[in-house]
């Protein structure tokens, strides 16, 4: 008799995104932020002179097995974009049900994180 088990693929978890962002190409007055912690959770906001004009709380969560990016903030209730393609430098997140973004990727890049929104 033989007897096997399903083995369960490992979850590859962004580490890239690890560390302290600032965005390059903000709208003049404005500056941008993005970090991420050890535990894949982060916090983006945008500061316009001392005022905090945009803020979300963000964090890579892990759902029967798929990562999603979990963001929060936005809306009453979270928004989760599954992972639909990954390597060890990027990833693209998608959610067709939500309005505005329904597609996101990030990518490093010359030791840039760079990230991209889609309709």
């Amino acid at each position: 008799m033989i007897s096997c088990q399903q083995e369960k693929k490992k979850v590859q978890r962004p580490t890239f995104l690890i560390g302290n962002w600032v965005r390059i190409n903000d709208k003049e007055g404005s500056i941008t932020y993005e970090t991420w912690h050890r535990n894949l959770k982060g916090l983006g906001y945008t500061l316009k002179e001392k005022d905090t004009t945009f803020k979300e709380i963000l964090s890579i969560v892990t759902i029967k097995d798929t990562l999603f990016l979990k963001v929060e903030g936005l809306n009453e209730n979270p928004i989760l974009f599954k992972f639909t393609q990954q390597s060890a430098t990027s990833f693209v997140c998608e959610n067709s049900k939500n309005e505005f973004p329904k597609k996101i990727k990030y990518y490093l890049e010359n030791n840039q994180i760079k990230g991209n929104c889609f309709c």
